[in-house]
């Protein structure tokens, strides 16, 4: 029985030791400078225009939010690969609802699910357009009337800012990065994220935003710790 009780207490302890091994990154990214004005779609056509009977939106280069939290910034751990389990997780949805898409800028695992949703009550085409066509990333172009069934694309290999477009609208574009491995976010609208469950250690986590900093990233070396790790940085408008 004192066996018993002893080997428990070592299984409890390799158990308490394995979940204090990661942590969470945790962060805001803010926006220096003076970003341009967002513009007005004026190009709509009139049944979207009907979707918007108020006020047509405007383009989503540069949102931010209180104290100038930057959006739509994509944030990643670099050097990993092979640790995707987007075969396995759950989708990652876009929707296009009043004649745009939602949301603007999000991310994949390498494996994982892509649905698009059309939930206007007007046709739209759904047009994935990889740059990375050479690892396997496959163009296509599919049209969606409304209220059809979901579509769905999965892509396999790495891609920053894979852009999903609309041609019968072309001011409809969405941006998804995809990464070989779970560990990154997309910030918020006060520019916040978290990365959550990140094994303990070293290392390098880059940032990038399609126009600040000139689309550039910046990189930072941090340790994940069971207590988890902060970056807080700035992107330049430019």
């Amino acid at each position: 029985m004192n066996m018993k009780l002893q080997l428990g207490s070592i299984l409890a302890l390799g158990m308490s030791v394995q979940l204090a091994s990661a942590g969470d990154i945790t962060g805001t990214i803010k926006l220096t400078g003076s970003a341009p004005a967002e513009r007005e779609i004026s190009t709509m056509d009139p049944l979207c225009r009907k979707l918007h009977p108020d006020k047509l939106p405007t383009t989503r280069f540069y949102m931010t939010g209180a104290e100038k939290g930057l959006a739509d910034v994509v944030v990643y751990l670099k050097g990993i690969t092979g640790k995707s389990g987007g075969a396995a997780a759950e989708p990652v949805v876009l929707d296009q609802k009043n004649c745009e898409y939602l949301p603007y800028v999000t991310a994949a695992q390498t494996g994982q699910t892509i649905t698009v949703k059309n939930s206007d009550p007007l046709m739209h085409n759904v047009h994935p357009v990889p740059k990375n066509r050479s690892a396997g990333n496959k163009e296509d172009n599919k049209v969606q009337m409304p209220k059809a069934a979901p579509l769905n694309f999965t892509f396999p290999a790495e891609e920053l800012f894979l852009t999903f477009k609309c041609d019968v609208h072309p001011w409809m574009f969405s941006y998804v990065s995809v990464f070989d491995h779970p560990y990154f976010a997309v910030t918020d609208e006060t520019g916040k994220f978290k990365i959550s469950g990140v094994p303990a250690g070293k290392y390098t986590v880059a940032v990038v935003h399609r126009k600040a900093n000139a689309g550039k990233e910046v990189t930072k070396d941090i340790e994940v710790t069971d207590a988890g790790a902060v970056v807080d940085l700035s992107l330049e408008a430019k």
